[in-house]
C-alpha cells in the first residue's frame, strides 16, 4: 500500500477519535465566544476535523506529485471524506447545530453517487471526483468545522458564517451530485 492510501486509512481510524471527543460528555470547560459557548471537547474535536480535513489534500498532492494514484486510493478517498463529513453531520444534527433536512439531503447525495461509484466498479469502470466535487468536499469541510467551532471567530460579530457555509455546502453538493450522474450516466445506461 503506498503512502498516499497509507494517510487516507489514517484519516478513516481518525473518525472513531472525533465521535468520541463530540459524543461523550468530558467535563472539560468550555470558552465564552460570543454569544455562545464552545465546550472544550468540541474545540479539540474539531482541530481534529481540521487536520483529518487536510490530511485529504495530501494525500491527492503527494499522490498526483509522485504519480501515486491508484484503483484503491480513487475508492477510498472519497470513502473517507463521505465517512468523516456524515460522522460530523449527525453529530451536529444531533447536538441541534445543523438542520436534519440539510443533512438527509447531502448524506442522500453522497450515497447516490457511492452506488453510481458501485455499479461502474461492477463493470470494471474506476470514477474518480471530479473538480465539482472537490469544491463541494472542501465546503463541506469548512462548514463543519465552522459549526464544530460554533462559529467561532465569527460569533464576536454575529454574523453567521456557520450557517451560511452549510447552506453554500449544501447548494454545491446539489449541483456537484447532478453533474456527477449527468457526466457518468452511461454507466447506470450501458450496465448489464
Amino acid at each position: 500500500m503506498n503512502i498516499p492510501n497509507k494517510i487516507t486509512l489514517s484519516r478513516i481510524c481518525l473518525i472513531p477519535i472525533f465521535i468520541i471527543l463530540m459524543s461523550v460528555p468530558f467535563n472539560w470547560g468550555s470558552w465564552d465566544i460570543g454569544d455562545a459557548e464552545l465546550p472544550v471537547s468540541h474545540f479539540v474535536a474539531a482541530l481534529l476535523f481540521i487536520v483529518a480535513s487536510a490530511t485529504d489534500w495530501i494525500d491527492g498532492h503527494y499522490a498526483r506529485k509522485y504519480n501515486l494514484v491508484s484503483n484503491l486510493g480513487k475508492f477510498l478517498d472519497p470513502l473517507a471524506d463521505k465517512l468523516l463529513v456524515a460522522s460530523a453531520l449527525i453529530l451536529l444534527v444531533e447536538l441541534g447545530m445543523a438542520p436534519a433536512w440539510v443533512v438527509i439531503l447531502i448524506i442522500s447525495r453522497e450515497l447516490a453517487v457511492t452506488g453510481l461509484r458501485l455499479v461502474a466498479a461492477g463493470e470494471g469502470i474506476v470514477l474518480a471526483a471530479g473538480s465539482m466535487g472537490k469544491l463541494k468536499t472542501a465546503s463541506q469541510m469548512v462548514a463543519v468545522a465552522a459549526l464544530l467551532l460554533h462559529n467561532f471567530p465569527f460569533s464576536y460579530i454575529g454574523f453567521p458564517f456557520a450557517a451560511i457555509m452549510l447552506y453554500v455546502a449544501l447548494f454545491f453538493t446539489v449541483l456537484s451530485g447532478y453533474d456527477y450522474f449527468v457526466k457518468n450516466w452511461h454507466v447506470m445506461r450501458d450496465s448489464k
